[in-house]
């Protein structure tokens, strides 16, 4: 093969985000494996080089303009949260082509990043819809993390009240890495809200999921995440997740024919032992595929030759066919129920654009 494609995989490695650090980094090493099978990307041997994500952003900034700067580095993608993104970006602009994997708040318009992950319109909207159609739910409160995804979900989350036919009547954000939720569970409780979406990354919503059916509030309300997934549910423990609704792109429970030749793949390259696959690592392979899309369109590695053929760049993954539109992925989103440590699928959601 030619000059090696190296992609810079940005994952967290510690704090609430690092449950999904193993699975992410096995499934883009699996990723990769599945490509240089076939020829690689452009001819070129496809490598994964991690970066952790979940040290202080200039820290992380410092680290992905050094490898750009070594030629270390072809295209970088990776799941991590929003304000990692905002930084990120900023180093990468003009210089390698970025697929950010991870849901997210919806809104990213600059060169050469393309978002591959559920948005409110494909996700958050359709679910709340489903929910209030099917169980009557009507009164809504939100538990989130203090930081840009919960705030902008949230915002796009009042713009569906009216035409959805529900009411916001609690808002509560809390510390990135809370340690407890003492405080804010009385106010859930005597909010009036029949819902509760939860808003939160990892560890910090499996503390959550813990202290809210200790207080019992998990017989009472129904809980719905965007971001959960079966590591999550595992954490929880099954008495933790009654009533608890999630919305996705990929379960692993996920029975589509691409979705399991994904799971036979990675139990047959990593065995039985190996971190659960969940959405937040096949959103990894989903970041791998699509570089490989683009470039392959282009038939270029290059960044202004990938921007100018991007349009409609589409494939067939686990999570079906994803076709690339305004630098955003249009994909099909499912809705599950938790039922013990895994995701009972109901079906696929209308989406709301």
């Amino acid at each position: 093969m030619a000059r090696r494609y190296r992609i810079g995989l940005v994952i967290p490695l510690r704090g609430p985000g690092g449950i999904f650090g193993p699975s992410c980094e096995a499934v883009a090493d699996l990723a990769a494996a599945s490509l240089n099978d076939g020829g690689g990307i452009l001819g070129r041997e496809v490598t994964i080089e991690v970066v952790d994500a979940s040290g202080p952003p200039k820290e992380l900034c410092g680290n992905i303009a050094r490898l750009l700067d070594a030629g270390r580095i072809d295209a970088v993608t990776g799941w991590h949260i929003s304000p990692v993104r905002e930084h990120l970006s900023s180093v990468v602009a003009d210089r390698v082509p970025y697929v950010y994997t991870s849901l997210y708040e919806g809104g990213e318009s600059r060169r050469g990043i393309y978002c591959s992950g559920e948005t409110p319109g494909l996700q958050v909207g359709p679910a709340l819809r489903w929910l209030r159609q099917n169980l009557g739910l009507r009164r809504w409160a939100i538990i989130g993390s203090d930081y840009v995804w919960p705030r902008r979900t949230a915002r796009v989350v009042r713009d569906y009240c009216l035409p959805l036919g529900f009411d916001l009547v609690e808002e509560i954000y809390v510390p990135y890495g809370t340690p407890s939720f003492a405080s804010t569970l009385p106010r859930l409780e005597n909010s009036g809200a029949e819902g509760i979406l939860m808003l939160m990354v990892g560890s910090d919503a499996v503390k959550f999921n813990r202290a809210f059916a200790r207080r019992g509030l998990h017989e009472r309300m129904v809980r719905f995440a965007p971001l959960m997934e079966e590591n999550m549910l595992l954490a929880s423990g099954a008495a933790a997740t009654d009533n608890l609704f999630v919305a996705a792109g990929y379960f692993k429970s996920l029975a589509t024919a691409d979705a399991l030749d994904l799971m036979s793949a990675y139990v047959r390259r990593f065995g039985s032992g190996a971190p659960p696959l969940n959405n937040a690592a096949e959103s990894c392979y989903e970041g791998v595929m699509t570089l490989a899309a683009l470039s392959e369109r282009a038939r270029s590695a290059e960044l202004g030759d990938i921007v100018r053929h991007s349009a409609g760049v589409g494939y067939e993954g686990p999570r079906g066919t994803m076709t690339i539109s305004g630098g955003h992925a249009r994909q099909t989103v499912y809705l599950a129920a938790a039922g013990g440590y895994e995701f009972d699928v109901i079906g696929a959601l209308e989406p709301m654009v």
